[in-house]
């Protein structure tokens, strides 16, 4: 299935809000987040009602491939991410086809990337939470961050800043994931998983 270039794009990075939740694991999307809205060159804005920060912008190069995305943060902490993301997709009349959520993902190792279109919300509370507000047919770009190592709760480990071996690499990491997001958006789903699935 081939994605939809017209409207707007709804790129939506996961996390938690406040700084001491920061650089936990579970943050990435909202890393991801951050290094996107540094390349439009704009900055996030509390977005009305929508318990959200938001940038509006343009992604691509000059032509028929250049984009239009909202770039959004929901406020409302990982749980409740659904109620923001779904009122910015109404708000901004963005298919739910266009709109990517870009999250951590435990079952792929540490830095790989994966991108999809629908499917499960295998246990993660952000996408379990936007799939209840608007369905699951919705992009993803799973940023791997591997198992808890040992015994320790997977709640304890996603709520945990990366290690120090796991930061000497995060920035490539995140780059790499924004850039995936970018060529989604431009090129569609299957040119994106042929360059970064991996």
């Amino acid at each position: 299935m081939t994605t939809p270039a017209s409207g707007p794009w709804l790129i939506v990075g996961l996390g938690n809000p406040g700084p001491e939740y920061a650089m936990n694991r579970h943050n990435v999307g909202f890393m991801v987040a951050d290094l996107l809205a540094e390349r439009i060159g704009g900055k996030f804005k509390r977005a009305g009602k929508a318990q959200a920060q938001v940038l509006e912008g343009r992604i691509g190069p000059v032509g028929p491939a250049n984009r239009r995305v909202i770039l959004a943060k929901p406020m409302s902490y990982m749980n409740l991410s659904g109620g923001p993301v779904n009122a910015l997709k109404d708000f901004y009349k963005v298919p739910p086809a266009n709109v990517v959520a870009v999250h951590d993902e435990l079952d792929i190792d540490y830095g790989t990337l994966r991108l999809k279109l629908g499917g499960g919300d295998n246990g993660h509370n952000g996408l379990k939470s936007m799939t209840k507000a608007m369905g699951p047919d919705y992009h993803r770009v799973r940023f791997g961050i591997g198992r808890p190592p040992g015994r320790m709760q997977v709640a304890d480990f996603v709520l945990k800043d990366f290690s120090s071996t796991e930061r000497k690499e995060l920035d490539y990491f995140v780059d790499r994931a924004a850039d995936a997001v970018e060529a989604l958006v431009i090129e569609g789903l299957e040119r994106a998983q042929s360059a970064y699935n991996s």
